[in-house]
């Protein structure tokens, strides 16, 4: 499949993956640069060739969730309450889907490079994981550098009636999210692309249903692809992926 323009705006990119005639399409785009980005942590640079490796992994531990985060978000700057998100997929996924062995430090490193783990444009996250405010991108409407994506959930999402916009924090496009988005709390609501542990969880099982087993160079490598078939995606979420499983390592 050959990928749709892409551009970069602000020094960040986000991606939105769409199920478009029953294959994944990837657009990228944001509205506006991110001038609220103060981040000190240090993620070096990987320069690993497709399909070599995985970044370093630490599974997290199903006990003490909270408290593992509020200490690992004093290291890396991650919310803490994203890191909780992550955690609590990398949990649920283990019990659904044993044989994918998705990484918390995977999501991580995705939602890095969607949206700061929630924070794209002073965006916070509350207790309930919901975000404040919104995260939308960008009119999918064909403009030079973006994909057009015509209205496909009325604005019930995105607030567009006209074009699809990438929504939450993990960057899903409404028709993606009508088909992949989960509730992670169990609570019987809609899932919610704006709530953090509905994404990171939907976002967990888009990427094992496109990898397979993440533990192995060419699952991992072919989940993020599937998010955005970009090797300097690949390698941005992979080098955020592998510092933050060290930094939880060294706790």
């Amino acid at each position: 499949m050959i990928p749709p323009p892409r551009r970069r705006l602000g020094g960040l990119i986000l991606l939105v993956a769409a199920l478009v005639t029953g294959a994944v399409v990837i657009v990228i785009g944001t509205n506006q640069p991110d001038k609220t980005a103060t981040f000190t942590f240090e993620v070096p640079d990987l320069d690993v060739a497709p399909g070599a490796a995985v970044p370093t992994g630490h599974a997290v531990d199903g006990s003490g969730v909270t408290a593992w985060a509020e200490r690992l978000s004093e290291k890396t700057q991650i919310p803490a309450r994203s890191l909780v998100a992550y955690a609590r997929a990398e949990i649920a996924i283990r019990q659904t889907d044993p044989d994918c062995k998705i990484n918390w430090s995977t999501l991580a490193g995705v939602g890095r490079v969607e949206s700061h783990h929630g924070r794209y444009n002073g965006s916070r996250i509350g207790a309930d994981g919901v975000l404040t405010p919104p995260i939308i991108g960008i009119a999918l409407d064909g403009s030079p550098g973006v994909q057009a994506v015509p209205d496909t959930d009325g604005g019930r999402l995105d607030g567009d009636t006209q074009w699809d916009r990438a929504v939450g924090p993990m960057q899903f496009l409404p028709a993606t999210w009508a088909q992949r988005g989960v509730r992670a709390s169990g609570d019987g609501a809609a899932p919610d692309p704006q709530n953090m542990d509905d994404a990171a969880l939907s976002a967990a099982g888009f990427l094992c249903a496109r990898g397979g087993d993440l533990s192995s160079a060419e699952g991992w490598w072919k989940a993020v692809f599937a998010y955005n078939r970009s090797v300097a995606y690949g390698r941005n979420v992979f080098s955020g992926a592998d510092a933050y499983a060290k930094a939880a390592a060294a706790l």
